[in-house]
C-alpha cells in the first residue's frame, strides 16, 4: 500500500503504485495555480495530498460555476482516464497545498500495462461524475444557504482543521451566484452559529448543524470517502 496521504494512491495495489512512482514527483500547489486549461491538451495529472483543486465550467459571456472539487480523495485529469486529451472545463487550485504530479504520457503507458490500475482510476472517475451530477441537482433545487453549507462541508472533508481560507469572490464563483447573495448566505450561517467568518477565512463551528441545514443536499454520496 502507498504511504501517500492521497486516498486514491493509497487504495492502489503495491504493484500498481510501483508502476506510477518512478514517474511522479512531489509539487507545491499554489493558490490559483492553473492545472488544466479549457480545450487545451492536458499534460500532467495531479494527486493532491493537501489543498483543494476546483473544476470550473464557463458559459459564453464569462459566467462561471464550479462543477467538482478534488482534494486528497482523488486526482485531476478525469478526461484523460476517460480516453480524452482535454476538457472544456478549467481546473485550478482554490486552497493551496501539495501533492504528486504525473505526466499524462507516463500515466497512459502504465495503465496500458495494468488492467487493475485502469479499473481503479475508472472507479474514481465514476465517483467524480457522481459528485458532479449531485452538484447539478443541488444547484437546481436547493436554496443558496443550503448550497453554501454543502460546499463548505465538502471542502472541510478535504482539509485539516476547521479553518478554510477563501474569499467571498471565490465563493461566488464556486456557487455560480452573485457575491452579495453569497455574503448574505454566509451571514445567515454565522447568525445561526454554524460558522465564524472574517475576511478571507471561514471557521466551521457546528458541523452537525451545517449538515442538518442542507436538508439532504449533503448526504451519502458526499460522505462516501470521508465518513
Amino acid at each position: 500500500m502507498s504511504q501517500s496521504r492521497n486516498h486514491l494512491l493509497k487504495a492502489l495495489s503495491p504493484e500498481d503504485f510501483a508502476l506510477l512512482l518512478p514517474s511522479m514527483h512531489h509539487v507545491q500547489l499554489d493558490l490559483k495555480a492553473q492545472l488544466e486549461v479549457p480545450y487545451q491538451p492536458i499534460e500532467h495529472v495531479y494527486f493532491p495530498e493537501a489543498g483543494i483543486a476546483s473544476v470550473v465550467a464557463t458559459m459564453t459571456g464569462g459566467r462561471q460555476s464550479e462543477v467538482g472539487i478534488i482534494g486528497y480523495d482523488g486526482m485531476t485529469g478525469v478526461a484523460i482516464i476517460l480516453g480524452q486529451d482535454s476538457s472544456p472545463n478549467e481546473t485550478y487550485i482554490q486552497v493551496a497545498g501539495n501533492g504528486w504530479c504525473l505526466p499524462v504520457e507516463n500515466l497512459r503507458s502504465e495503465v496500458a500495462k495494468s488492467q487493475s490500475l485502469g479499473a481503479s482510476l475508472l472507479a474514481y472517475a465514476h465517483a467524480f461524475l457522481v459528485q458532479s451530477s449531485r452538484t447539478a441537482l443541488v444547484n437546481g433545487h436547493s436554496k443558496i444557504e443550503e448550497r453554501l453549507a454543502r460546499w463548505l462541508l465538502m471542502v472541510h472533508d478535504r482539509t485539516e482543521g476547521n479553518k478554510i481560507h477563501l474569499t467571498h469572490e471565490f465563493l461566488a464563483t464556486m456557487l455560480g451566484s452573485r457575491r452579495p447573495g453569497v455574503t448574505t448566505a454566509l451571514q445567515m450561517l454565522e447568525y445561526r452559529g454554524l460558522v465564524h467568518a472574517r475576511r478571507g477565512e471561514i471557521t466551521i463551528v457546528d458541523r452537525a448543524g451545517m449538515i442538518k441545514l442542507t436538508h439532504g443536499a449533503y448526504g451519502d454520496e458526499e460522505q462516501r470517502h470521508f465518513g
